[in-house]
């Protein structure tokens, strides 16, 4: 699988900055997505199968988790999925300004221990990045199951001046919205007693 299919879907970071996030797919496209460290793939897969004129950018560098959700795009066949197998930062960086429709973090890596912390991908770096890159009106989508990084999220994504966090009442981040579909990591997280949350955030309008 990772030998055959994933270099029909693989993008590197210099396909990226020579043809620009729709040059990467074959055929005209309404948006680009971007899901940063997609796991086993199923968010992906859902999405691009119910957004079939939505380009999505998927960022993994774990091997098991690449060949799992090509295995999904084999059984249930897309054209509208390219995978980096680097660093997400890296492709963000290489986004145009106002390129991106939404944006996926969905139950990063904690990097629990204190001195591994600057690792953590929802950061105020990364918040001032994706406010250059995504359209106005776009929406970043965060999860996580882990109470510290929650409170870390918490202290750089809401309230960040370029976002907006869509959340009115507890229960709206509780509660993950019916087009975001359940991942084999929240439902394990959820098994073993932990309460993930979801944080939705909008890019506000430019002035």
């Amino acid at each position: 699988m990772l030998d055959n299919v994933l270099p029909l879907r693989r993008v590197t970071f210099e396909e990226i900055a020579e043809a620009g996030p729709f040059g990467l797919f074959q055929r005209p496209l309404d948006e680009i997505w971007l899901e940063v460290g997609f796991g086993g793939g199923e968010h992906v897969a859902w999405q691009a199968l119910h957004h079939p004129n939505v380009g999505i950018i998927g960022c993994e560098v774990f091997q098991t988790g690449i060949a799992t959700l090509l295995a999904r795009l084999e059984r249930e066949p897309c054209d509208n999925v390219r995978i980096v197998d680097d660093d997400a930062r890296r492709v963000i960086d290489l986004m145009p300004d106002r390129s991106l429709g939404r944006v996926f973090i969905l139950f990063p890596d904690p990097w629990r221990k204190a001195r591994h912390h600057k690792r953590r991908i929802v950061s105020q770096a990364t918040m001032d990045a994706l406010a250059r890159t995504m359209k106005d009106g776009a929406e970043l989508r965060l999860a996580t199951d882990h109470i510290e990084y929650l409170r870390a999220m918490l202290e750089v994504a809401p309230v960040h001046p370029d976002f907006e966090w869509l959340a009115r009442r507890p229960e709206d981040w509780r509660k993950r919205p019916e087009d975001w579909p359940q991942t084999r990591y929240e439902a394990k997280a959820i098994e073993q007693g932990r309460r993930p949350a979801f944080l939705r955030l909008r890019r506000r309008v430019r002035e």
